[in-house]
């Protein structure tokens, strides 16, 4: 029989509460603890959180380091951040009380180019403590970077990488849509650009991933975002957006050898979208094109790899990894510990 997997919920917003009841699915997985600044589910059980009609004996908690010094769990899901510098402190505070840590943490997904003595600190942190700590999602962690390079994997030579996801942001949840800007006038996108408040972030990690597997010394890597202006009044069930406006983000991220362009990122997320799908391009010899009609869902997919993958970080060697170094994660049920 497997061994019952029990875990540390950090964070508890939609990704993480979304994860948690992914996680709850199977039989031999149990929450052990839940960590959450906001106030509002501070003391109360997980599963009213989740909408259970029994709760679960778990309540929230915002006392993080009292929680993880007294609890057995060996693994922490930390949905709280974005931004790596910022989540520095609570990896730390895992890696104290001997934890892996895997999280939605975009940034963390692939360190190393953009913030490499911050990575190899963690590393060394993780490495001393013997556990494991790991950011994965579905973008950054799977369809811009794990999934094309495993499709690379089929050809005997790469030349090129152009990957898309083309989404259809009214089916998302709304903080989805504010990120992408959707509904501001075109002089509030580009302040929220210059500001780098609109952005999907993760880009540099994926192009950074696939040319460190490939073995490309990248020249420089260029990002653009712009707005998809909406042709007509659009709605989505949270918010309107008015003809002219903003209805979504375009971005880009391309990658160069020499003056050669051979990693290209490409997100089209707007209300509206008339073709959503996730594509992956690689020319070479043969060449190759996957396609995802519809493309994945954003928010299932997200959840989906994290709880897919905590049994890989449990087994993965100690230290800072990436989906390149935990192995192959895949759904099923009866979950060996």
């Amino acid at each position: 029989m497997a061994e019952t997997l029990q875990f540390i919920q950090f964070g508890l917003g939609p990704i993480g509460l979304q994860t948690v009841g992914y996680l709850l699915e199977r039989s031999n997985v149990e929450l052990e603890a839940a960590i959450d600044i906001d106030a509002v589910k501070v003391g109360q059980d997980v599963g009213v959180l989740l909408g259970c009609s029994d709760p679960l004996g778990v309540k929230v908690s915002d006392r993080a380091e009292e929680v993880l010094a007294s609890t057995a769990a060996d693994v922490v899901v930390l949905a709280t951040l974005s931004s790596f510098a910022a989540l520095e402190e609570q990896i730390m505070l895992c890696l104290q009380y001997g934890k892996n840590v895997i999280s939605s943490c975009e940034e963390l997904s692939f360190p190393w180019a953009a913030d490499p003595q911050r990575a190899a600190r963690i590393d060394a942190a993780a490495r001393a403590a013997g556990v494991t700590v790991l950011g994965s999602g579905v973008n950054p962690g799977f369809a811009m970077d794990a999934l094309p390079l495993l499709l690379s994997s089929a050809c005997r030579r790469v030349d090129a990488i152009h990957i898309g996801r083309h989404q259809d942001a009214a089916l998302r949840r709304l903080p989805f849509q504010q990120k992408i800007g959707a509904g501001l006038s075109l002089d509030t996108f580009a302040q929220q650009v210059e500001n780098k408040r609109i952005r999907h972030v993760g880009f540099r990690e994926s192009v950074g991933m696939i040319a460190h597997a490939l073995g490309w010394q990248l020249e420089r890597v260029t990002e653009e975002v712009k707005p998809a202006v909406a042709e007509t009044d659009l709605a989505s069930p949270f918010l309107q957006v008015k003809k002219g406006a903003a209805a979504g983000v375009l971005q880009t991220a391309t990658g160069y050898l020499g003056d050669q362009p051979v990693i290209t990122l490409e997100l089209q997320a707007y209300l509206g979208h008339p073709r959503p799908r996730d594509f992956v391009s690689i020319s070479g010899e043969p060449p190759l094109y996957s396609e995802v009609v519809g493309g994945f869902h954003g928010d299932i997919a997200t959840c989906a790899m994290i709880a897919n993958t905590v049994p890989l970080v449990r087994r993965a060697p100690a230290g800072l990894k990436t989906m390149l170094d935990v192995g192959l994660p895949s759904w099923f049920q009866g979950w060996r510990g």
